[in-house]
């Protein structure tokens, strides 16, 4: 199964709550962390939320 690399490439200051908690439950904490996540539709649904809070590259 193919898996995503998310960099969180900005920081959460002056942003919404729901965009707050949604990197937390990503697993991201500060500026440049990184995680892989499994590519299931829950995880894309997430990234498109911070979409303008992170990066995303394909991994396998």
């Amino acid at each position: 199964m193919a898996q995503l690399k998310i960099t969180q490439s900005r920081s959460v200051i002056g942003t919404k709550q729901n965009h707050r908690d949604t990197l937390r439950s990503l697993g991201l904490k500060r500026v440049n962390d990184v995680v892989v996540k499994a590519d299931r539709p829950e995880v894309r649904g997430m990234v498109h939320t911070v979409r303008h809070l992170v990066t995303v590259e394909e991994v396998d």
